[in-house]
Protein backbone atom coordinates (compact mmCIF):
# COMPACT_ATOMS: atom_id res chain seq x y z
CA UNK A 1 0.00 0.00 0.00
CA UNK A 2 1.06 3.59 -0.59
CA UNK A 3 -0.36 7.06 -0.01
CA UNK A 4 -1.25 9.47 -2.80
CA UNK A 5 -3.13 12.69 -3.39
CA UNK A 6 -6.03 11.84 -5.67
CA UNK A 7 -8.10 14.27 -7.74
CA UNK A 8 -11.53 13.32 -9.03
CA UNK A 9 -14.22 15.36 -10.73
CA UNK A 10 -17.87 15.56 -9.73
CA UNK A 11 -20.31 17.89 -11.48
CA UNK A 12 -17.29 19.64 -13.05
CA UNK A 13 -15.87 20.39 -9.59
CA UNK A 14 -12.49 19.04 -8.50
CA UNK A 15 -12.53 16.81 -5.44
CA UNK A 16 -9.35 16.22 -3.42
CA UNK A 17 -8.63 13.18 -1.26
CA UNK A 18 -5.62 11.58 0.41
CA UNK A 19 -5.93 7.88 -0.31
CA UNK A 20 -4.23 4.57 0.41
CA UNK A 21 -3.74 2.54 -2.77
CA UNK A 22 -2.51 -0.90 -3.66
CA UNK A 23 0.34 -0.94 -6.15
CA UNK A 24 -1.92 -2.74 -8.60
CA UNK A 25 -3.76 0.58 -9.00
CA UNK A 26 -0.72 2.24 -10.62
CA UNK A 27 -0.99 2.99 -14.34
CA UNK A 28 1.07 0.94 -16.83
CA UNK A 29 4.74 1.82 -17.05
CA UNK A 30 8.21 0.43 -17.67
CA UNK A 31 9.74 1.62 -14.41
CA UNK A 32 8.36 1.68 -10.89
CA UNK A 33 9.79 4.40 -8.65
CA UNK A 34 9.66 4.91 -4.91
CA UNK A 35 9.13 8.65 -4.68
CA UNK A 36 11.10 10.53 -2.02
CA UNK A 37 10.23 14.13 -2.89
CA UNK A 38 7.99 16.03 -5.25
CA UNK A 39 7.41 19.75 -5.63
CA UNK A 40 4.55 22.22 -5.87
CA UNK A 41 4.38 24.33 -9.02
CA UNK A 42 1.88 26.87 -10.31
CA UNK A 43 0.38 24.24 -12.61
CA UNK A 44 0.04 21.78 -9.71
CA UNK A 45 -1.71 24.40 -7.60
CA UNK A 46 -4.17 25.10 -10.41
CA UNK A 47 -4.89 21.37 -10.69
CA UNK A 48 -5.36 20.82 -6.95
CA UNK A 49 -7.65 23.82 -6.51
CA UNK A 50 -9.55 23.19 -9.73
CA UNK A 51 -8.88 26.73 -10.90
CA UNK A 52 -7.29 25.69 -14.18
CA UNK A 53 -8.07 23.09 -16.84
CA UNK A 54 -4.86 21.14 -16.12
CA UNK A 55 -6.13 17.60 -15.59
CA UNK A 56 -7.14 15.84 -18.80
CA UNK A 57 -7.76 12.34 -17.48
CA UNK A 58 -9.65 11.38 -14.31
CA UNK A 59 -8.96 10.25 -11.65
CA UNK A 60 -5.53 11.90 -11.43
CA UNK A 61 -2.59 11.98 -9.07
CA UNK A 62 -1.19 15.51 -9.60
CA UNK A 63 2.44 16.57 -9.49
CA UNK A 64 4.56 17.38 -12.53
CA UNK A 65 7.83 16.52 -10.74
CA UNK A 66 9.29 13.69 -8.74
CA UNK A 67 12.62 12.37 -7.52
CA UNK A 68 13.28 8.99 -6.01
CA UNK A 69 14.70 5.52 -6.38
CA UNK A 70 13.92 2.84 -8.97
CA UNK A 71 12.29 -0.20 -7.37
CA UNK A 72 11.85 -2.30 -10.50
CA UNK A 73 12.23 -1.93 -14.26
CA UNK A 74 11.37 -3.87 -17.40
CA UNK A 75 13.75 -1.63 -19.38
CA UNK A 76 17.46 -2.52 -19.29
CA UNK A 77 18.44 1.17 -19.06
CA UNK A 78 17.24 1.26 -15.46
CA UNK A 79 18.06 -0.94 -12.50
CA UNK A 80 16.70 -1.16 -8.98
CA UNK A 81 18.50 1.37 -6.82
CA UNK A 82 19.04 3.97 -9.56
CA UNK A 83 18.30 7.47 -8.29
CA UNK A 84 16.20 9.42 -10.77
CA UNK A 85 14.40 12.69 -11.43
CA UNK A 86 11.40 13.22 -13.71
CA UNK A 87 9.89 16.53 -14.89
CA UNK A 88 6.91 17.04 -17.16
CA UNK A 89 6.00 14.51 -19.86
CA UNK A 90 2.31 14.99 -19.03
CA UNK A 91 2.61 13.86 -15.41
CA UNK A 92 -0.24 15.29 -13.38
CA UNK A 93 -2.18 15.99 -16.57
CA UNK A 94 -2.61 12.77 -18.56
CA UNK A 95 -0.48 10.40 -16.43
CA UNK A 96 -0.34 9.99 -12.66
CA UNK A 97 2.28 12.30 -11.21
CA UNK A 98 4.61 12.83 -8.30
CA UNK A 99 2.37 13.71 -5.34
CA UNK A 100 2.41 10.08 -4.33
CA UNK A 101 4.74 7.62 -2.62
CA UNK A 102 4.91 5.42 -5.75
CA UNK A 103 4.98 6.10 -9.49
CA UNK A 104 4.89 3.95 -12.61
CA UNK A 105 6.54 5.66 -15.57
CA UNK A 106 7.81 5.27 -19.11
CA UNK A 107 11.53 4.56 -19.17
CA UNK A 108 12.26 7.42 -21.57
CA UNK A 109 10.96 9.97 -19.10
CA UNK A 110 13.61 9.33 -16.46
CA UNK A 111 16.88 11.18 -15.98
CA UNK A 112 19.61 10.02 -13.66
CA UNK A 113 19.79 12.23 -10.61
CA UNK A 114 22.11 15.04 -11.74
CA UNK A 115 25.53 14.93 -10.16
CA UNK A 116 25.82 17.08 -7.07
CA UNK A 117 22.08 16.99 -6.24
CA UNK A 118 20.20 15.05 -3.59
CA UNK A 119 16.63 14.07 -4.42
CA UNK A 120 15.43 16.89 -2.17
CA UNK A 121 17.66 19.44 -3.90
CA UNK A 122 16.51 18.16 -7.28
CA UNK A 123 12.93 18.93 -6.26
CA UNK A 124 14.01 22.35 -5.01
CA UNK A 125 15.04 22.91 -8.64
CA UNK A 126 12.38 20.76 -10.34
CA UNK A 127 10.28 22.08 -13.21
CA UNK A 128 10.50 25.70 -12.07
CA UNK A 129 14.30 25.74 -11.98
CA UNK A 130 14.59 23.64 -15.11
CA UNK A 131 12.26 26.09 -16.89
CA UNK A 132 14.37 29.01 -15.71
CA UNK A 133 17.41 27.24 -17.14
CA UNK A 134 15.65 26.75 -20.49
CA UNK A 135 14.89 30.47 -20.57
CA UNK A 136 18.51 31.36 -19.86
CA UNK A 137 19.73 28.85 -22.44
CA UNK A 138 17.52 30.56 -25.05
CA UNK A 139 19.04 33.94 -24.18
CA UNK A 140 22.57 32.55 -24.32
CA UNK A 141 21.88 30.88 -27.66
CA UNK A 142 20.56 34.22 -28.91
CA UNK A 143 23.98 35.66 -28.13
CA UNK A 144 23.12 37.73 -25.06
CA UNK A 145 26.24 38.57 -23.06
CA UNK A 146 26.73 40.22 -19.65
CA UNK A 147 28.35 43.25 -21.30
CA UNK A 148 25.14 43.90 -23.26
CA UNK A 149 23.47 45.43 -20.20
CA UNK A 150 20.70 44.81 -17.71
CA UNK A 151 18.60 41.66 -17.84
CA UNK A 152 15.08 41.77 -16.42
CA UNK A 153 13.37 38.95 -14.54
CA UNK A 154 9.64 39.38 -13.91
CA UNK A 155 7.78 37.59 -11.14
CA UNK A 156 11.16 37.36 -9.48
CA UNK A 157 10.09 36.03 -6.08
CA UNK A 158 8.31 33.05 -7.63
CA UNK A 159 9.90 29.67 -8.26
CA UNK A 160 11.00 30.26 -11.85
CA UNK A 161 11.91 33.87 -11.13
CA UNK A 162 14.04 33.09 -8.08
CA UNK A 163 16.09 30.49 -9.93
CA UNK A 164 16.40 32.72 -13.01
CA UNK A 165 17.79 35.57 -10.88
CA UNK A 166 20.34 33.28 -9.23
CA UNK A 167 21.32 31.60 -12.49
CA UNK A 168 21.74 34.82 -14.47
CA UNK A 169 23.71 36.43 -11.64
CA UNK A 170 25.90 33.34 -11.45
CA UNK A 171 26.63 33.76 -15.15
CA UNK A 172 27.75 37.35 -14.56
CA UNK A 173 24.69 39.27 -15.73
CA UNK A 174 23.43 42.48 -14.12
CA UNK A 175 19.96 41.39 -13.05
CA UNK A 176 16.95 43.60 -12.35
CA UNK A 177 14.29 41.71 -10.41
CA UNK A 178 10.69 42.85 -10.82
CA UNK A 179 8.37 42.08 -7.91
CA UNK A 180 5.19 43.26 -6.26
CA UNK A 181 6.61 42.30 -2.88
CA UNK A 182 9.07 45.05 -1.87
CA UNK A 183 9.61 43.34 1.49
CA UNK A 184 11.51 40.63 -0.41
CA UNK A 185 14.16 43.01 -1.75
CA UNK A 186 16.87 41.65 0.57
CA UNK A 187 16.02 38.10 -0.47
CA UNK A 188 16.29 38.96 -4.16
CA UNK A 189 19.61 40.68 -3.60
CA UNK A 190 20.90 37.55 -1.89
CA UNK A 191 19.77 35.63 -4.97
CA UNK A 192 22.01 37.97 -6.99
CA UNK A 193 19.75 40.81 -8.12
CA UNK A 194 21.59 44.10 -8.64
CA UNK A 195 18.38 46.15 -8.84
CA UNK A 196 14.78 45.79 -7.62
CA UNK A 197 11.91 47.09 -9.77
CA UNK A 198 8.34 47.54 -8.55
CA UNK A 199 6.14 45.46 -10.83
CA UNK A 200 3.66 48.35 -10.92
CA UNK A 201 5.86 50.05 -13.49
CA UNK A 202 5.28 47.14 -15.87
CA UNK A 203 1.58 46.41 -15.43
CA UNK A 204 0.09 49.66 -16.72
CA UNK A 205 -0.53 49.97 -20.47
CA UNK A 206 2.36 51.72 -22.21
CA UNK A 207 3.50 52.80 -25.63
CA UNK A 208 4.28 50.04 -28.15
CA UNK A 209 7.90 51.29 -28.20
CA UNK A 210 9.46 52.71 -25.04
CA UNK A 211 12.94 53.75 -23.94
CA UNK A 212 15.41 50.93 -24.50
CA UNK A 213 16.56 49.41 -21.23
CA UNK A 214 16.79 45.62 -21.22
CA UNK A 215 19.31 43.52 -23.11
CA UNK A 216 17.04 40.56 -22.41
CA UNK A 217 14.16 39.43 -20.21
CA UNK A 218 12.96 36.24 -18.54
CA UNK A 219 9.20 36.76 -18.23
CA UNK A 220 7.03 34.59 -16.00
CA UNK A 221 4.00 36.89 -15.96
CA UNK A 222 2.69 37.47 -19.49
CA UNK A 223 -0.02 39.97 -20.46
CA UNK A 224 0.81 43.68 -20.05
CA UNK A 225 4.06 42.93 -18.21
CA UNK A 226 5.36 41.01 -21.20
CA UNK A 227 4.13 43.71 -23.58
CA UNK A 228 6.05 46.40 -21.66
CA UNK A 229 9.16 44.24 -21.42
CA UNK A 230 9.12 43.83 -25.20
CA UNK A 231 8.60 47.58 -25.68
CA UNK A 232 11.61 48.33 -23.45
CA UNK A 233 13.99 45.77 -24.96
CA UNK A 234 17.10 47.04 -26.71
CA UNK A 235 17.93 46.61 -30.38
CA UNK A 236 18.39 42.91 -31.25
CA UNK A 237 17.47 41.92 -27.70
CA UNK A 238 15.56 38.84 -26.64
CA UNK A 239 12.70 37.91 -24.32
CA UNK A 240 12.11 34.36 -23.06
CA UNK A 241 8.46 33.94 -22.03
CA UNK A 242 7.48 30.97 -19.90
CA UNK A 243 4.52 32.00 -17.74
CA UNK A 244 1.10 33.59 -17.67
CA UNK A 245 0.46 34.38 -14.01
CA UNK A 246 -0.68 37.85 -15.09
CA UNK A 247 -2.79 36.63 -18.01
CA UNK A 248 -2.57 34.77 -21.31
CA UNK A 249 -3.15 37.81 -23.50
CA UNK A 250 -0.40 39.88 -25.13
CA UNK A 251 -1.57 43.49 -25.64
CA UNK A 252 1.36 44.47 -27.85
CA UNK A 253 2.14 45.31 -31.47
CA UNK A 254 4.67 44.05 -33.99
CA UNK A 255 6.73 47.21 -33.58
CA UNK A 256 9.36 45.80 -31.15
CA UNK A 257 9.92 42.94 -33.58
CA UNK A 258 10.17 44.83 -36.87
CA UNK A 259 11.66 48.14 -35.68
CA UNK A 260 14.10 46.87 -33.05
CA UNK A 261 14.64 43.31 -34.16
CA UNK A 262 13.52 41.94 -30.80
CA UNK A 263 13.09 38.16 -30.60
CA UNK A 264 10.42 36.52 -28.43
CA UNK A 265 11.23 32.96 -27.39
CA UNK A 266 8.39 30.79 -26.14
CA UNK A 267 9.61 28.27 -23.56
CA UNK A 268 7.82 24.94 -23.19
CA UNK A 269 9.41 22.66 -20.62
CA UNK A 270 7.11 19.65 -20.82
CA UNK A 271 8.34 17.73 -23.86
CA UNK A 272 11.99 18.72 -24.23
CA UNK A 273 14.43 15.98 -25.17
CA UNK A 274 16.51 14.39 -22.43
CA UNK A 275 19.63 15.84 -24.05
CA UNK A 276 18.27 19.36 -23.56
CA UNK A 277 17.17 18.51 -20.03
CA UNK A 278 20.67 17.31 -19.17
CA UNK A 279 22.15 20.58 -20.47
CA UNK A 280 19.71 22.57 -18.34
CA UNK A 281 20.48 20.60 -15.18
CA UNK A 282 24.21 20.93 -15.79
CA UNK A 283 23.88 24.71 -16.16
CA UNK A 284 21.99 24.88 -12.87
CA UNK A 285 24.57 22.75 -11.09
CA UNK A 286 27.38 25.03 -12.22
CA UNK A 287 25.83 28.41 -11.53
CA UNK A 288 23.22 28.18 -8.75
CA UNK A 289 24.87 28.05 -5.35
CA UNK A 290 23.64 25.45 -2.83
CA UNK A 291 23.06 28.15 -0.19
CA UNK A 292 20.89 30.11 -2.65
CA UNK A 293 18.90 27.00 -3.44
CA UNK A 294 18.44 26.29 0.26
CA UNK A 295 17.26 29.83 0.99
CA UNK A 296 14.68 29.88 -1.79
CA UNK A 297 13.19 26.55 -0.68
CA UNK A 298 10.71 25.55 1.98
CA UNK A 299 9.26 22.12 2.62
CA UNK A 300 5.70 20.92 3.14
CA UNK A 301 4.19 17.52 3.80
CA UNK A 302 1.95 15.75 1.30
CA UNK A 303 -0.91 16.40 3.71
CA UNK A 304 -0.29 20.18 3.43
CA UNK A 305 -0.78 20.37 -0.33
CA UNK A 306 -4.25 21.90 -0.44
CA UNK A 307 -3.32 24.82 1.83
CA UNK A 308 0.04 25.27 0.10
CA UNK A 309 -1.69 25.36 -3.29
CA UNK A 310 -4.00 28.15 -2.16
CA UNK A 311 -1.06 30.03 -0.67
CA UNK A 312 0.92 29.74 -3.90
CA UNK A 313 -1.91 31.05 -6.07
CA UNK A 314 -2.46 33.92 -3.62
CA UNK A 315 1.19 34.95 -3.90
CA UNK A 316 2.00 34.06 -0.30
CA UNK A 317 4.83 31.65 -1.14
CA UNK A 318 8.34 32.78 -1.98
CA UNK A 319 10.65 30.71 -4.16
CA UNK A 320 10.32 26.93 -4.32
CA UNK A 321 8.16 24.41 -2.45
CA UNK A 322 9.48 20.89 -1.89
CA UNK A 323 6.99 18.18 -0.93
CA UNK A 324 8.00 15.32 1.33
CA UNK A 325 5.56 12.68 0.12
CA UNK A 326 6.32 10.40 3.08
CA UNK A 327 4.78 12.66 5.67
Amino acid sequence: MFKALMLTQQDKATQVAFVDLDESALPPGDVRVKVEYSSLNYKDALAVTGRGAIVRSWPMVPGIDLAGVVESSSDPAWQAGDRVVVNGWGMGETHWGGLSQKASLKAGWLLRLPEGFTTRQAMAVATAGYTAALCVMALLKHGTRPQDGEVLVTGATGGVGSVAVALLAGLGFEVTASTGRPQEADYLQRMGAAHILDRGSLVAPGKPLQSERWAATVDTVGSQTLANALAQTKWNGAVAACGLAGGADLPSTVMPFILRGVTLYGINCVFQSNAVREQAWALLARHVKPDQLAEMTHEVALSDIVQASNDLLAGRIRGRTVVDVNR
